[in-house]
């Protein structure tokens, strides 16, 4: 007994030992943010102060010297995210997660994001102020490689690390654009859909018209199974440690509407939710330059940005940047296909990838002129016939990294709008506002027109030579509004109206959102930033107490429960709004799961209908089908002996929703708050194994907001008894020119990605409850109310 005793009392000191030196090692891995460091090549003493949020106020006598001190404390506080963000485009996740993610690299290593940065850092300008200063960033953030604390991440991965490159930072802003389109999981999605029943199936998605296409002729072809790419590349985004970008909102309010005459800008770019967060904030102060800026781990100018004199932000564009074209192999020769020109070689390129724990797996990439085939680079995609994929990023000359250092370094209104027309992919609205008054709207990317018999979502022939021509467009035809006479523009990633005539396609978001910003800005004249506040977090849906009377009409109730006829009262005084305490948001969510359920997965099957879900166009459905009496889709394919109608299909949801609901929070209605349904949980990529999971992760909470309102915390939609927020805003920021030193600003978790800094989730409660810190640009006050970092020039 004494023996045990003694065995369990030595375990127990080893577990404490452990736990004390695993303590001690974790405290020693904290960012610095005050005292003194010495840093190479910064000319003279550089001041950081970090504010009480953690956000370095850098004062510099050169914008070289505050660039290598960014690049630093960048580094300190987000190098794991830097390290994840730089290898996803060329490939590289296998060599620190192994096979889990070899199709993820397989996939992207193939597409020639790599090669195209290689080839814009052999273009750039060496001479240029954007090669000195990202350059400079880039020294700043391999001098803490060298000098500075290693994250725990990297330790727990083996990681090796390297420096890092100028062709790190466009492999960033590849990923990035590849993150934005939709094409990828949409077009072979609707080409199947096309081909296994016919256009008559299409009529509920819009293609027709909203899409900006003429009438299509009748067709059917035979069933290929393209929507194994579609659901390919949603896995790929779906599980990727980088999160992509989906959507967002933003509106600049000119003075004439606005309480003290000035302008006031609001942005909120949607992306999927991670921990750590999308955006780094840093404020620059040089005798010749300020910036308050957000930046991308790894990327050396802010994508979003103000100062005194002006503010920039964006959403996304959503226009069509990629096309799948389906090749006609040689019947002779598998390694040629057919052109207008006669048949071509493909070429062949072999890629190497090293997996973690495993021998280096082999790519060939097979190449046609239309870009790389797809076939081999995605799992899943049998089709014997070569599909490749085009996309503008790759194709056009690259020159992005200008473009985002000339936005931040504008002069004026024309020198920004002027250097927009540098960025070919991906396509951008964005937004300007500034101290003089102006406003505007203008889109980025390199548009174009295709044969009016071309719809470029569904997949194109490569072989026909009609397909594949494009009228590239002058810039001058990209959308925009500058100085509008209504005094205000905004962007929900809503279609823009035509141009000559001439509809730009792409895969725009329902109008929801759009409506309900139009609807709050247009009829208000004396807009504050507080009014502004709540306008971004507003709950409220422009178009769900419509769709609710459409779901409504057709019901067959005599049937219905108690239960069931409450639930429908509660629908029925509905105000559209979702916050924590509303009811009618869980019923109705998930009523539309089983409406869209019974409509779409007896001819698709399981897997392609919830591939249906995730992508923007089921929610482009779900207004005008809900309305539609004869969609072809009311009717199941499975009864072959019957065909059900609009109301037996809705009924029998609606009853199966309802009974879903008293399974999962009990029979009283009254106790079916958003709050206990709708849920957030910021994930790390290590926080994904259980063990880790309490260390990394933040949260969960309820959260107010819905898929297309304001506050769009967006979900795909399901029977879980939770409904998980996969993304929305990544910041939230309001610009007020009449108190510039004043604006808002608030992150979902933190501003730094260190899991022991103090800043590393102390914004949450801000954000999931709709509330906001100060963007300081008053050096008094950041003086007053900061820790201080001095970088003092390292003697060699």
């Amino acid at each position: 007994m004494k023996l045990l005793k003694k065995i369990v009392l030595v375990l127990v000191s080893l577990i404490i030992l452990i736990a004390l030196a695993l303590f001690i090692y974790l405290q020693t891995t904290k960012p610095k943010y005050e005292g003194e460091e010495n840093l190479a090549n910064i000319s003279k003493p550089t001041t950081v102060y970090f504010d009480e949020y953690g956000v370095p106020h850098i004062y510099a006598e050169t914008q070289k010297d505050a660039m290598t001190t960014l690049g630093y404390v960048h580094a300190q506080d987000r190098l794991w995210q830097m390290e994840l963000m730089r290898r996803i485009a060329p490939g590289r996740l296998s060599e620190i997660f192994g096979t889990p993610v070899l199709k993820t690299d397989k996939f992207f290593a193939g597409i020639g994001i790599d090669e195209n940065s290689k080839q814009a850092v052999a273009n750039l300008d060496k001479n240029s102020q954007t090669y000195i200063l990202a350059n400079a960033y880039l020294d700043g953030i391999n001098q803490y490689i060298e000098q500075g604390k290693t994250p725990v991440e990297i330790r727990l991965l083996g990681i090796k690390q390297e420096k890092f490159t100028l062709k790190d930072v466009y492999n960033i802003f590849g990923f990035m654009s590849f993150s934005f389109a939709m094409a990828q999981k949409t077009d072979p999605l609707l080409t199947d859909i096309r081909d296994r029943f016919g256009m008559d199936y299409l009529k509920d998605f819009g293609i027709q018209g909203e899409f900006g296409t003429k009438q299509l002729k009748s067709y059917k072809g035979d069933y290929k199974e393209y929507a194994e790419i579609s659901k390919s590349v949603a896995d790929l985004l779906e599980t990727s440690p980088v999160p992509a970008f989906i959507g967002s909102n933003s509106w600049v309010i000119g003075g004439a509407k606005t309480k003290n005459g000035k302008v006031i800008l609001a942005n909120d770019p949607h992306i999927m939710h991670s921990q750590p967060g999308t955006w780094y904030e840093a404020h620059i102060v040089c005798p010749d330059y300020e910036i308050y800026g957000y930046y991308i781990a790894g990327t050396p100018f802010p994508l979003l940005g103000h100062n005194h004199n002006y503010a920039y932000g964006l959403t996304m564009f959503e226009n069509d940047d990629v096309d799948f074209f389906q090749e006609e192999d040689n019947p002779n020769n598998d390694k040629q296909y057919k052109t207008v020109d006669g048949y071509k070689n493909y070429t062949y390129q072999q890629k190497i990838i090293k997996v973690k724990d495993s021998v280096d797996v082999k790519v060939n990439v097979k190449t046609s002129q239309h870009g790389p085939v797809v076939n081999g680079l995605l799992d899943g995609l049998k089709s014997e016939k070569s599909v490749a994929m085009s996309w503008i990023y790759t194709q056009q000359k690259n020159q992005i990294l200008d473009a985002v250092y000339q936005l931040s370094h504008a002069i004026n209104l024309e020198s920004f709008h002027k250097n927009i027309e540098l960025i070919k992919a991906p396509g951008l609205n964005i937004m300007y506002g500034d101290y003089r008054g102006n406003i505007a709207w203008i889109t980025s990317g390199k548009l174009y027109k295709v044969d009016k018999s071309v719809n470029t979502n569904l997949i194109l022939n490569g072989a026909n030579g009609i397909d594949d021509k494009k009228e590239f467009l002058p810039f001058a035809k990209n959308p925009a509004a500058i100085n509008p006479s209504w005094n205000y523009v905004y962007s929900a990633n809503n279609q823009p109206e035509p141009i000559d005539g001439y509809l730009y396609p792409g895969y725009y978001l329902p109008k929801d959102r759009a409506m309900r910003i139009d609807g709050l800005l247009a009829p208000k004249n004396n807009w504050t930033k507080e009014d502004v506040s709540k306008m971004i977090t507003d709950n409220t849906s422009a178009t769900a107490e419509t769709i609710v009377l459409n779901m409504i009409k057709p019901l067959n109730v005599s049937q219905f429960s108690e239960n069931e006829k409450k639930a429908l009262s509660v629908l029925k005084e509905w105000k559209a709004t979702h916050n924590l305490e509303d009811i009618a948001p869980s019923i109705y969510n998930k009523w539309l799961y089983f409406y869209l359920k019974a409509t779409f997965e007896d001819e698709f099957g399981a897997d392609n209908f919830k591939l249906l879900l995730s992508t923007h166009i089921i929610k482009q459905v779900i207004e005008n089908q809900t309305k539609n009496v004869a969609s072809v889709w009311w009717d199941n394919s499975n009864t072959k002996n019957k065909k059900e109608n609009q109301s037996e299909i809705l009924t029998q949801s609606f009853k199966e929703a309802i009974a879903s609901l008293e399974n999962q929070l009990g029979s009283d209605v009254n106790q079916w708050q958003w709050e206990k349904v709708h849920k957030v949980e910021f994930q790390h990529p290590i926080g994904k194994v259980k063990l880790f999971s309490k260390f990394f992760n933040v949260g969960t909470f309820g959260i107010a907001g819905s898929n297309e309102v304001i506050n769009n915390q967006l979900f795909i939609y399901t029977d879980d008894a939770q409904i998980p927020v996969k993304g929305g805003p990544s910041t939230r920021r309001i610009i007020d020119f009449s108190d510039i030193e004043n604006s808002w600003s608030v992150l979902p978790t933190g501003q730094s990605g260190n899991p022991m800094s103090k800043h590393y989730s102390d914004q949450t409660d801000l954000f999931v409850n709709g509330k906001f810190r100060k963007m300081k640009l008053n050096e008094k006050e950041i003086e007053a109310t900061s820790t201080k970092l001095i970088f003092k020039p390292k003697k060699n």
